[in-house]
């Protein structure tokens, strides 16, 4: 089959690679479709790692099943799919009781087979693979990793109707968590670097959105809670912007309210500079979020997947480039340069 795979400077070489056999008979395979460029993947991009080198990446993806182990019987070939790559050991004791977002093997498991994106083919437990409506295409489909991430910072976080949230950066995770803010009774302020994503925010429902570089987004968050401050922040752009961004988040938290980190950290130790006595004066409660797994008895990815079915979630207004595997470097340059391409979700086809 034919494959992006990560070269030693950190990029890709598309090239034929061994197509994967299911190894199990309750695991199926799938030809991808579509496949998304994330924050995770970006952080990467053009960094030398060893541990990447060689391998095929990516993890949010839609398809159709092409194969089927001898035990499957809720799926058959032709079904449109899609992908849940949160895969643990199915061993340990967060595996057992359904948190298999927190397995200590996650990455190492999923690494093998379902988060393997940017390839023609990948294979898994048919357990992760969930059936789509006719209606729902394979580019939609991809969005929702993304979304299932906020919903999971919404269930941990609790929030309730008429809440009012601060979303701070308006990527896909960040245009997702507004999203599922709104559909579930919340008023949402949401802030950016770039205009154009808040544009968006805009056309999705944000009651107001905020320009960091050019506004004074303290100043608006007061103004639009009454001067107490948000029920809860989502700090959703991560990476480099943490330093930054983080700090801003336990500012707009009101006294006994929360931050949520939904945004990607980097491997090792992180030093940020917060305001710790607010922080511990207000009770204000920093609340890590972690993917997604089940909630209750229904899996996450499931719970969004009805609201994208019943148009409750607008995951087209977010796609707004398409490459083939083949320029699978072109698209990440213009997922990256989001201010000169404005690029929010990069979509691969294949």
């Amino acid at each position: 089959m034919k494959a992006a795979v990560k070269t030693a400077k950190g990029d890709f070489e598309v090239k034929e690679v061994e197509t994967p056999t299911i190894p199990h008979p309750d695991w199926v395979r799938a030809r991808v479709r579509v496949a998304g460029i994330c924050g995770t993947d970006l952080r990467h991009w053009k960094v030398e790692d060893p541990h990447l080198e060689g391998k095929i990446v990516g993890h949010e993806l839609a398809g159709e099943i092409v194969e089927v182990g001898d035990e499957v019987t809720d799926l058959k070939k032709g079904d449109r799919v899609v992908v849940e790559t949160v895969l643990g050991d199915d061993t340990c004791e967060w595996c057992r009781a359904q948190q298999y977002n927190l397995c200590p093997h996650l990455y190492e498991v999923r690494e093998k087979s379902v988060s393997r994106a940017f390839a023609e083919y990948v294979i898994g437990p048919a357990k992760k693979f969930y059936k789509l409506p006719d209606h729902v295409s394979f580019e939609e489909a991809a969005l929702l990793d993304t979304f299932t991430v906020g919903l999971h910072a919404m269930h941990v976080t609790n929030l309730s109707l008429n809440d009012r949230v601060a979303i701070l950066g308006a990527g896909p995770i960040g245009l997702g968590q507004l999203q599922l803010a709104k559909a579930a009774g919340a008023k949402a302020l949401i802030t950016d670097v770039l205009d154009f994503p808040l544009q968006v925010a805009e056309k999705l429902g944000a009651d107001v959105t905020v320009n960091t570089k050019t506004g004074d987004a303290y100043k608006s968050v007061m103004e639009f809670t009454g001067g107490r401050g948000v029920d809860i922040a989502f700090e959703c752009a991560g990476g480099d912007a943490l330093p930054t961004t983080l700090a801003q988040a336990t500012s707009f938290a009101r006294i006994g309210g929360k931050v949520a980190l939904v945004g990607g950290f980097d491997d090792g130790p992180s030093t940020f500079t917060l305001e710790w006595q607010r922080i511990q004066k207000g009770e204000i409660q920093i609340i890590p979020s972690a993917s997604y797994a089940l909630w209750g008895i229904y899996p996450e990815m499931v719970m969004c997947l009805d609201l994208l079915a019943f148009g409750k979630l607008d995951a087209k207004s977010l796609v707004t480039h398409r490459f083939p595997l083949d320029q699978i470097n072109e698209a990440f340059e213009t997922a990256e340069d989001k201010e000169r391409n404005n690029s929010i979700f990069v979509a691969v086809t294949m």
